[in-house]
Order: C-alpha cells, then structure tokens, then sequence
C-alpha cells in the first residue's frame, strides 16, 4: 500500500495546443497560471525538418512552431483556456482585417 503524495496521470485532463503565436505565449502563460492549469509540455518545433525539436525557445525563433500541452484536474478550466485563446486571436484576426481595409 503506497502512502503519500503522488500525481495520478489518469486524474488529469490534456489539452495541446499546436503553433501558438509567440506574441501570445505570455498572455496564455498567465491565463493557464491563473486557471488551476500547469503546462507539462512546451517545445519549439521546425516548420521544414521534422526532427528538429527542442524543449527550451531556439536563439532564432524564425521557421519554428510553439507546442504546449496544458494540463489540469478539471477539464472546465481546460475548456475555458481554450475559449479564451480563441477569441483573443480572432479578435487580433478581426483587427488586423481593419487595418488592411
């Protein structure tokens, strides 16, 4: 019989979220802190090789991809996160549309 603290990853709830705007990062970053959420993963990932991943943000962020999985107990707070982010970058959609109008 185990006693103690130990983190159960069938309890947890996933949610990854693939080519995250590097603009955003610190925005989501504070949202997911602020939501009982923690981030298991985030790697920068090559647009042209594959093979080319890395856990911590390249010298030269240029031709990379920003992978996070989020994690949490409640997959409510996973779900808002997700809302939160998607109407912050179709807002930023919308704005962008104005200026070239």
């Amino acid at each position: 019989m185990f006693i103690g603290n130990y983190n159960d990853c069938s309890t947890y709830n996933r949610l990854e979220m693939k080519n995250v705007d590097q603009n955003i990062l610190p925005w989501l970053e504070d949202i997911i802190d602020e939501n009982n959420c923690r981030i298991e993963r985030k790697e920068w990932k090559s647009k042209y090789n594959n093979y080319v991943v890395y856990d911590y943000e390249p010298f030269c962020t240029e031709g990379f991809e920003i992978n996070i999985i989020i994690t949490s107990r409640e997959n409510s707070y996973l779900n808002f996160i997700k809302y939160l982010y998607d109407e912050k970058v179709n807002t930023i959609e919308y704005l962008n549309n104005c200026i070239t109008i």
